[in-house]
């Protein structure tokens, strides 16, 4: 017994992929007083002088920054509302569900989903303008107290730990609760690696580099061409040229016409296509015909 593998996923980080701000100083921040330089100065003592995790040592800088005034999750993702994003964003998701797939893609019942994994605030992005169109969100989230107000680290999403959530999506095992060590057959995965594209901006972004690379999938590093440093480039660069560890590389820039809109809408062509093809030669391969007269 299979499953329909007729989901097309494009997974992708958040911060400089999807936005080129952090989403900490768009939401947070300017709301609570929260000075960026000292914030990040402290996340970087806590990181070098006592062995934190990134992402644990910009929770804990967080909710000492707050102190008294921690808000509920729900405060939150009604802060989500401030994200800002790349040019083409969430218009790019919306075509993907309108008009740029072509009709033999329905009438096989292949569909494109949206998938993010962050090392960011998981509210703040499902407080966005960009979750309606998202499949699920992944991210670092926050526990409450008896007031609803945010305490504790709930769950940390580090780079590496970020690979988890392809073989999630891969198995379509969505929620917390199922064990995605289960084994499970490459029949019975809803999303074949071949079938999914990951775009991300970096180095922390390897490890999923890697997943996509080994398993036949497709990533793209994406850059900030507005960024006077070109530190944002050469990040990509490197890991396409050097590192090895992407073919492509493109600006963030969503809109229709631009490399990374043709990027995407080339590869899930591609894979649509080669589905397609692919039940066709299973089909005449399991046929038998009927003995001529």
């Amino acid at each position: 017994m299979s499953v329909p593998q007729n989901t097309i996923a494009i997974v992708y980080d958040y911060d400089q992929t999807l936005s080129p701000n952090y989403m900490q100083e768009e939401a947070l921040f300017p709301v609570f007083g929260i000075d960026s330089g000292h914030f990040w100065k402290r996340c970087g003592e806590l990181v070098k002088e006592q062995g934190y995790d990134n992402e644990l040592a910009y929770m804990k800088v967080l909710l000492d920054c707050l102190e008294i005034d921690r808000p509920t999750n729900a405060q939150l993702r009604e802060l989500g509302a401030r994200l800002t994003f790349y040019e083409g964003l969430p218009e790019m998701f919306e075509e993907f569900r309108t008009s740029l797939l072509p009709p033999e893609f329905a009438v096989h019942g292949i569909t494109v989903e949206h998938y993010i994994v962050s090392s960011g605030m998981k509210e703040l992005i499902e407080g966005s303008r960009l979750a309606p169109f998202i499949r699920k969100i992944f991210g670092c989230e926050f526990a409450a107290d008896a007031q609803g107000r945010i305490t504790f680290p709930k769950r940390v999403i580090s780079h590496t730990q970020k690979t988890q959530f392809l073989f999630r999506i891969n198995k379509g095992l969505l929620e917390m609760d199922q064990d995605v060590n289960d084994h499970m057959d490459p029949s019975l995965r809803p999303v074949p690696f071949p079938n999914m594209i990951y775009v991300g901006d970096g180095p922390t972004d390897v490890p999923c580099f890697t997943v996509m690379r080994r398993n036949g999938g497709q990533a793209i590093a994406v850059y900030n061409s507005s960024d006077p440093t070109r530190s944002s480039f050469k990040k990509c660069y490197q890991l396409s040229t050097h590192a090895d560890r992407v073919r492509n590389i493109a600006p963030s820039d969503f809109r229709a016409g631009s490399h990374l809109r043709l990027l995407l809408e080339e590869m899930v062509l591609e894979i649509g296509h080669r589905m397609i093809r692919q039940r066709r030669e299973d089909l005449e391969a399991g046929t038998v015909k009927a003995p001529g007269h």
